[in-house]
């Protein structure tokens, strides 16, 4: 539990073998065992197909109540698209500071995926996705992480509605794709407040964009005085 408390072992990571625990936490196997048991009744665990297990990652559903109200009108993804204008400035500021060499590399491998014109347009949603779930890794914060995964239908929702609805032209893949590399060499370049003004300008873009939808859940003038 402590692993996955401190965040050492992320949602849907794999766990280490009985003997390699035994050894990290310096206990017997038997006590292992016993705290995999427990961690598996609590949820917190799963089994996965082929032996071993990993940290239970636990998304909302397609059908949840969560997520049809979030589909149901504009004005809601526009609030999901508020708090992610806070959490994810956090987030970036925080991986700056913490995330390691190898979870750097990372969110430059799905940032890499998100600029390769190969993958097409039907993976922008999932590339976008995957390089905000990347940086929620990289803050190394147990409680961030396990939001995000519990989250992640719903914020991969949002996202798409941004990529298919609010952004969709060649013009905006391109501006985006900017936005996100400078977020990436910020982080790279351990500059936390660069990192959380790149976040702050990508997620402030997306809202502005709700100003142009006729009748939409935001005027311009409003826009204007949030930011």
């Amino acid at each position: 539990m402590k692993l996955i408390a401190a965040g050492t072992l992320a949602p849907g990571e794999r766990l280490p073998g009985e003997r390699q625990l035994a050894e990290m936490m310096n206990v017997s196997r038997v006590s292992v065992r016993a705290a995999l048991q427990h961690l598996k009744a609590q949820g917190f665990i799963s089994a996965v197909q082929g032996g071993g297990t990993r940290v239970t990652a636990a998304p909302e559903s397609a059908d949840s109540p969560l997520m049809r109200l979030v589909s149901a009108d504009a004005k809601n993804y526009y609030e999901l698209a508020e708090i992610r204008a806070g959490v994810e400035v956090w987030a970036a500021r925080r991986a700056a500071g913490q995330a390691t060499p190898e979870q750097i590399a990372e969110i430059g491998r799905q940032l890499k995926a998100m600029a390769d014109p190969a993958r097409g347009n039907g993976h922008k949603t999932g590339d976008d996705h995957a390089f905000h779930l990347a940086i929620a890794k990289a803050s190394n914060s147990a409680v961030y992480m396990h939001l995000m995964e519990m989250l992640s239908n719903v914020l991969e929702r949002n996202i798409d509605y941004h990529r298919s609805t609010l952004c969709a032209g060649p013009d905006d893949d391109a501006r985006l794709l900017a936005q996100h590399r400078r977020i990436f060499e910020a982080i790279s370049a351990r500059d936390p407040e660069g990192a959380a003004t790149a976040m702050h300008e990508h997620l402030n873009d997306m809202l502005a964009h709700y100003a142009n939808i006729p009748g939409g859940p935001v005027s311009e003038e409003a826009l204007q005085q949030a930011g």
